[in-house]
């Protein structure tokens, strides 16, 4: 099964409109079986999710181990992970409590370094990690004040002066890897790493999606001008867009509990998908992928009918008229592209 693919950035790669994003793997927020990690990125790979995305924080080296075991000896895989966080043994962890969120009793914690020496030296491990000999793509991970705060300026000084982006483009040029960019939820350490660096692509979670579109502002016209590809993840905005707000659960927004305008912001889009017989998540998976900058999205999925769930919102007919009535009722911003053919974004 396969499916349409776009180049990233000014690359001569190219990666499938869904991707995989690997942090569930890690177990995150709740412990996730090898044998279902196997047979999920199984499914995700036989479906036509090639593209996966990975990171040493994820499960503190698991998902990158399961990873590298489903994708070993198959071709056609695009690879992604991260550097930034650099793992060390810990002595301390004796089982799966939680920690930063994921379930994962492998006894390393992970400490930050954006050095020149600090990117080369997490890029050999992954490789050790996933048992490859390369990956496509390195991101940057979580750079920027709303991780960093204060010290944010000394975490970009090491990428800067300190030679990480150095490293990167050294990287790329021996062929070690085929694109770089950075990974973050936040448009502003997009813009300032784009003025300091010749990145390929972007892996914005949460900041372009049905609910906000607030980065064709600036960063989505940066992009274009400079031939930088976005990868998309938190397109749900931690799953408000996919649970809704008419269920028993409580929607949630940016890791909380979501605020009241969004709930009645969601509500509306809701509305108008009870009008026309959409699905509030098959709506916002079609809608990020109408933008050109946009190559892929990768949404987290940790089960075998999850990833089947994402090709049928990805497959799912949708009107041309559902989304003029969403511009009409400004519930999408008039310059947002929207997808022009009913069923396909493509």
């Amino acid at each position: 099964m396969t499916l349409p693919r776009r180049r990233v950035g000014r690359t001569a790669l190219t990666v499938p409109e869904i991707g995989f994003g690997a942090a569930p793997m890690g177990n995150l927020y709740h412990p996730v079986g090898d044998e279902q990690a196997r047979a999920t990125l199984s499914t995700a790979l036989d479906s036509g999710l090639t593209h996966i995305d990975t990171a040493p924080y994820y499960g503190f080296g698991l998902s990158e181990r399961r990873v590298g075991d489903a994708v070993r000896g198959r071709t056609n895989v695009v690879l992604s992970t991260k550097v930034g966080r650099r793992l060390v043994a810990d002595t301390g962890v004796i089982d799966d409590r939680e920690r930063c969120g994921f379930r994962s009793a492998l006894p390393f914690r992970p400490v930050y370094d954006y050095s020149h020496d600090g990117i080369l030296r997490s890029h050999e491990a992954s490789l050790q990690r996933l048992g490859l000999a390369r990956v496509d793509i390195l991101y940057v991970h979580d750079i920027g004040a709303v991780t960093h705060g204060d010290a944010n300026s000394a975490m970009m000084a090491q990428l800067t002066t300190g030679g990480g982006f150095h490293a990167l483009e050294r990287l790329r040029a021996e062929g070690s890897i085929t694109a770089f960019g950075i990974g973050v939820n936040e448009v502003q350490a997009c813009l300032d790493c784009l003025d300091r660096a010749d990145l390929d692509v972007i892996l914005l979670a949460g900041r372009y999606t049905l609910l906000e579109q607030g980065a064709l502002d600036d960063l989505i016209p940066v992009c274009a001008r400079h031939g930088v590809s976005l990868t998309l993840g938190g397109i749900f905005n931690s799953g408000i867009l996919a649970t809704g707000t008419r269920g028993d659960s409580a929607g949630y927004y940016n890791y909380a509990p979501a605020p009241p305008d969004i709930l009645e912001r969601v509500g509306r889009i809701e509305d108008v998908c009870e009008r026309y017989g959409v699905t509030l998540p098959a709506a916002a998976l079609q809608f990020v992928l109408s933008h050109p900058v946009v190559a892929s999205v990768i949404p987290g999925l940790d089960t075998p009918d999850r990833v089947r769930a994402i090709r049928q919102l990805y497959e799912a007919p949708i009107p041309a008229d559902f989304w003029s009535e969403l511009r009409l009722l400004g519930l999408l911003r008039p310059d947002a592209p929207i997808p022009s053919v009913m069923g396909s974004v493509r």
